[in-house]
């Protein structure tokens, strides 16, 4: 049986201004399927070769493939359907398959504005994979699709085409056994600008314990579970010997929640000589910083160059609403902790909220003065439609165009200011404070590594910027505060939310509520839910009903 896997070709001018990113996705499920013995597996990263429709098309031609998968991140999610789409037009009798994040939470939607997908994949996608491409091979789609568990489809074959989605598959208990095969990337193309190397994204844990209102990740992967340290380091010494890659950031949405496995991590880098070919970066919490002070000399031995912090805000009222769990000043510290072990910090900020003024974005300016990180990002407040922040804001969101819901274009019109002003005042933030590092910071920050790295994260800004690529300056039209007026984010207002998610809202809203007030009536009788029983029932129904114990009341 012939797989083909697809890369749907995005950009948006956000993240990849410093490099090409290898799609770790297409890697980790191409070992999973070999090591079940699927061999016949193809990759196309239409991103990276930045592939026209009609150039898919030609090379789709070509193929003669039995199974089409795509993934899609939510801004990426209309390249990916159009790319399955092409593909079911060549290949009509091929299965075709969309996973990643927002199919597996906007299934309703997805099969609504796209019906010649077959089948979604929700969640995890290495072993449902595997499931469901035993049933292809075994000639039980689609007769026997509904024994598989976590997928969602269209049942044709009842009157009113009704979507199905089967039981939720169980988050993958067993990381360790899944051996990616890495082979299947073009590694001459992944170049990370600042280190001018290779860089891969390999993957230590999954999920996170924190339930941060604007992020999704927690939802997604349920559990989190942490990968043997030694395990990943045999991964990231493959990478460095067989495909010469010398930088890698871990996919993690926090490495260092486990101190014990992360440093276990670090000693292994080191055992093994790996720092001195390889460096890496993470992205992390300010608390994780403050509790492993005493260890930042380690990390940095073991060749941990860059850490992206989740700082998200100036104020305290905005760090409160984002659930950061952190206080103002926390954030500076971290950073001064990271600075003096000669690890280079970035300062992430979240702006672009309802009542953001120009007043609070000014104040992110002299925050990012003040605590003198290394690198800051102003990133534009992307509501997921499965967040928990997103269903607050929900009757201020006007624009449902998700190839725009991409941390870099102005979703939420901010009360005080138009789009236009927001994205002028953001850019103003980014011209002075790199200015001023450019100037007075870069070129004296001393010498070796830390200094090589920052000139080459100033020269992936500055190319972004000559390219009128960064934060896609030239599609918007936006040449500096004399063209704001003539601004334009190119909405799609004619994209809605289809009625079978909004239904599928409804009703999980519905469901939440009345799980609130029972939890509320239990409290008042001094009733305790069993052990297991997490918070996160209020936010997702789904997920609720994954994680609770049998005997839960709550369902």
């Amino acid at each position: 049986m012939s797989i083909l896997l697809i890369h749907p070709n995005y950009h948006s001018g956000g993240a990849e201004i410093a490099g090409n990113w290898p799609p770790s996705w297409a890697a980790y499920l191409a070992g999973s399927l070999k090591a079940a013995g699927f061999s016949d597996i193809r990759f196309i990263d239409a991103m990276t070769n930045n592939l026209t429709d009609d150039q898919l098309r030609e090379i789709l031609i070509k193929e003669k493939p039995d199974v089409i998968g795509a993934t899609a991140i939510t801004p990426s999610i209309y390249k990916a359907e159009r790319a399955l789409e092409i593909a079911k037009q060549l290949h009509p009798k091929a299965l075709t398959i969309l996973g990643g994040i927002h199919a597996t939470f906007m299934y309703q939607q997805v099969l609504s504005e796209a019906p010649w997908i077959d089948v979604i994949v929700r969640g995890e996608g290495e072993e449902i994979l595997i499931n469901l491409m035993q049933l292809v091979a075994n000639g039980g789609w689609p007769a026997q699709r509904e024994t598989i568990k976590g997928i969602a489809y269209t049942d044709n074959f009842s009157v009113d085409a009704k979507i199905i989605a089967t039981q939720a598959a169980p988050t993958i208990k067993d990381l360790d056994a899944i051996n990616p095969d890495w082979g299947i990337l073009e590694w001459e193309k992944y170049k990370y600008i600042p280190m001018n190397s290779r860089v891969a994204i390999p993957n230590m844990a999954r999920g996170c314990p924190f339930t941060c209102s604007f992020c999704s990740q927690w939802k997604f992967w349920r559990d989190y579970r942490v990968r043997d340290p030694k395990k990943v380091v045999d991964e990231i010494e493959t990478l460095y010997k067989k495909y010469d890659v010398k930088f890698f950031i871990l996919a993690d949405e926090e490495p260092t929640i486990n101190r014990k496995k992360f440093i276990q991590f670090c000693e292994e880098l080191i055992l093994r000589g790996l720092p001195a070919h390889v460096n890496w970066g993470i992205n992390t919490r300010v608390t994780d910083i403050l509790r492993d002070e005493a260890y930042l000399p380690l990390y940095r031995k073991a060749g941990l160059i860059h850490v992206s912090l989740g700082t998200e805000a100036a104020a305290q009222l905005q760090l409160d609403r984002f659930n950061k769990e952190t206080k103002v000043a926390d954030n500076k510290k971290a950073i001064k902790l990271l600075r003096d072990a000669g690890i280079v910090v970035e300062a992430q900020f979240i702006v672009g909220l309802e009542n953001e003024t120009a007043e609070t974005l000014e104040e992110t300016y002299r925050m990012a003065l003040d605590w003198k990180p290394d690198l800051a990002n102003w990133s534009m407040y992307t509501p997921w439609p499965f967040t928990a922040l997103f269903q607050e804001l929900s009757d201020k969101v006007e624009v449902f165009d998700f190839e725009k819901y991409n941390f870099v274009t102005p979703i939420i019109k901010p009360e005080a200011m138009d789009r236009a002003e927001l994205l002028d005042r953001v850019m103003n933030n980014y011209r002075r404070f790199y200015t001023r590092k450019a100037l007075f910071s870069y070129p004296w920050s001393g010498t070796g590594q830390r200094r090589r790295y920052l000139l080459g994260c100033l020269k992936a800004f500055l190319k972004a910027g000559f390219q009128r690529k960064f934060y896609d300056l030239g599609k918007v039209g936006y040449w500096g505060p004399q063209s704001k007026g003539k601004v334009d984010f190119h909405f799609d207002n004619q994209r809605t939310i289809a009625p079978a998610q909004m239904a599928d809202w409804e009703a999980n809203g519905d469901r939440a509520r009345k799980a609130k007030d029972r939890k509320a009536m239990a409290r008042k009788a001094s009733m305790m839910p069993p052990v297991g029983c997490l918070e996160i029932h209020d936010h997702d129904t789904e997920l609720h009903q994954h994680t609770c114990s049998d005997e839960c009341n709550l369902h």
